[in-house]
């Protein structure tokens, strides 16, 4: 009996429940993470939509639209826009026609609320130095642009912010086609 007490002392018992504790713990460590679940690919189809893009003759007088054809994953007003203004911002494809802004100059964000466009330029676009006639004609283009197919008005943001001016012109009102008409 005195042998058995031996071998189920407490030291023993403890022992020996550590090392289960362990052999478990280490398999528990050894075995492959499980796999996550990959996500959905949701494809989205791209629609094929035909738009006027406004650029300026090599006069800077007079605004001409090239028909462009976009490609847009959603048909909402905001997204047809905002990929508008990416295509102007590219330039011209015909070389008679100059383009608002310089090659790789970063497109304006686009911001619509009912029928008003709100148009963020970036804050680069105050340092282009076209002088009165090339900054009417940056911002008509862009106001022809988007009132092409539908809204009222489009107001002017600078970097973010509300400004006054951009250069020689007032920013404090909304342009609209009546503004770039006579174009």
């Amino acid at each position: 009996m005195r042998g058995v007490a031996r071998v189920f002392s407490l030291f023993n018992v403890v022992s020996a429940g550590l090392l289960a504790a362990s052999v478990v713990a280490l398999q528990a460590v050894q075995r492959p993470p499980v796999a996550p679940t990959p996500p959905k690919l949701e494809l989205v189809e791209r629609t094929p939509l035909k738009v006027k893009v406004y650029f300026t003759d090599a006069k800077v007088q007079l605004l001409k639209p090239e028909t462009r054809t976009l490609m847009v994953a959603k048909s909402n007003a905001r997204a047809v826009a905002q990929a508008a203004l990416n295509v102007w911002a590219a330039g011209p494809y015909d070389r008679s026609l100059l383009g608002a802004v310089p090659a790789k100059t970063a497109p304006p964000k686009v911001y619509l609320r009912g029928q008003h466009f709100f148009v963020d330029m970036p804050a680069a676009y105050a340092n282009l130095r076209y002088g009165t006639s090339g900054e009417r004609m940056l911002l008509c283009t862009i106001t022809r642009t988007l009132l092409e197919e539908r809204g009222e008005d489009v107001t002017f943001l600078l970097g973010g912010e509300n400004v006054e001016t951009l250069g020689h012109l007032d920013l404090r009102e909304p342009y609209t086609r009546k503004d770039c008409a006579d174009q």
